[in-house]
């Protein structure tokens, strides 16, 4: 009897088992088992915020639409902190501790220097927003074919700015840009930025510069550099920095009576409240989107409208509708991939033909080093009336420039 006892004991355990180890197993592998992206951003910059955002109303779009085959998608955001350690610490977190399926985000190239060490022990699919400094490119380098560049690098983006002030001035020739004055952070971003900039502007004329330490970075006093700027008597005075360097540029360059006829600002993102300080009025910007895109593009408006109704607040950075784009980009991917297996992912993130709310298709090809390179090129822009306006390429333009830059006693 005893014997009887402890053998249906024993089949009990056994069938209990058998079923805990199976629901397990269905719990691990079944439909219910989100799809995770893990994105590192910096937070208190509006480019990290919008951007981490953006990319998670991407996430919610697609989980009410049914997700990703079948499957929701879970996006897991870690904050750089504007710190090499911190951004390198966020990619190792999410992918021993949070075991994400794929990285995204990102900004700033002096963090993703720290990070990119980290991303080439794992190697899985990567599709980066941020990072414009070629040193980057150079760290990546040309064997990895699991990383997807969206932003433009440094060579690229000055490409383009001769391109765009090249067909300005010839559309418009009472606008002189024979001599040209850069100030740059004096971090990865900036002087990546200027050495870029000093070789491909030396053709249009006289190019010259200097550093600065960026608000962002705990610095914030432009002076020195500004009254460098005056004597130099630029064409066209641009500056390379940060969203926190903004107003406080103007305020300066309004306290040494530095006005040059054309005033340029190259941040990655700008304050939400920037153009509603006179301050702003007819400065240019370089950038890849702007909400004045949403009446010539049907996606930035689906976009920029869901963003407003889902934060309350619009979108300043143009990070927002990137990281937006990279979510989706990844989606696509997995759709057409039918799977999560790495290979099939590159071959499918290599077949990318995305119709993106910044107005390009984007598609992947090489740049000078890595394999699979997004956008090629920015935008010129102007504030006009407290609202970024396209200047140029002129197939997208929603406005004429603007020019000269108005001194600051007609503001």
């Amino acid at each position: 009897m005893k014997k009887l006892v402890v053998l249906v004991l024993l089949l009990a355990l056994i069938s209990v088992s058998t079923v805990s180890v199976f629901a397990a197993g269905q719990g691990e592998t079944g439909k219910d088992k989100p799809i995770k992206l893990g994105g590192v951003w910096p937070l208190s910059d509006i480019t990290g915020k919008q951007g981490s955002e953006a990319a998670q109303q991407a996430v919610d779009e697609i989980n009410a639409a049914g997700g990703v085959l079948g499957r929701p998608l879970e996006l897991i955001i870690l904050d750089s902190e504007f710190k090499p350690e911190k951004g390198a610490a966020a990619i190792e977190r999410l992918a021993t501790v949070e075991n994400v399926d794929i990285f995204l985000g990102g900004m700033a190239s002096s963090v993703h220097l720290g990070q990119i060490p980290i991303l080439k022990k794992y190697k899985k699919l990567t599709v980066w927003t941020g990072a414009a400094s070629h040193l980057a490119e150079e760290a990546i380098g040309e064997d990895a074919d699991w990383y997807f560049h969206l932003h433009p690098w440094d060579y690229e983006q000055g490409g383009s700015y001769v391109d765009g002030w090249k067909a300005i001035v010839n559309k418009y020739s009472e606008i002189k840009v024979d001599k040209w004055f850069l100030a740059y952070e004096e971090g990865a971003f900036g002087s990546a930025s200027f050495e870029a900039s000093k070789v491909l502007f030396s053709e249009m004329g006289k190019f010259d510069g200097e550093s600065f330490k960026s608000a962002a970075a705990g610095g914030g006093d432009y002076k020195a550099v500004l009254q460098h700027a005056k004597e130099s008597n630029p064409d066209i005075f641009l500056w390379a920095g940060y969203g926190a360097d903004a107003l406080p540029l103007l305020q300066q360059s309004k306290a040494v009576g530095f006005e040059p006829a054309l005033y340029v600002g190259a941040p990655p993102g700008w304050p939400a409240d920037f153009g509603n300080s006179p301050l702003a009025e007819d400065v240019f910007l370089y950038g890849m989107w702007a909400p004045s895109m949403n009446s010539i593009n049907p996606v930035s408006k689906k976009f920029y409208d869901g963003f407003v109704a889902k934060y309350g607040t619009k979108p300043a950075t143009y990070f927002a509708p990137l990281s937006y784009s990279a979510v989706y980009l990844i989606k696509d991917a997995i759709e057409r991939a039918g799977s999560m297996d790495t290979a099939a992912l590159i071959k499918a993130m290599e077949q990318s033909e995305y119709k993106s709310a910044l107005g390009e298709t984007i598609t992947f090809k090489p740049s000078k080093i890595i394999k699979h390179q997004g956008i090629e090129g920015q935008k010129i822009l102007q504030w006009q009336n407290g609202r970024q306006e396209i200047i140029w390429p002129f197939d997208f333009s929603t406005a004429s420039p603007v020019y000269p830059f108005p001194g600051w006693d007609n503001r």
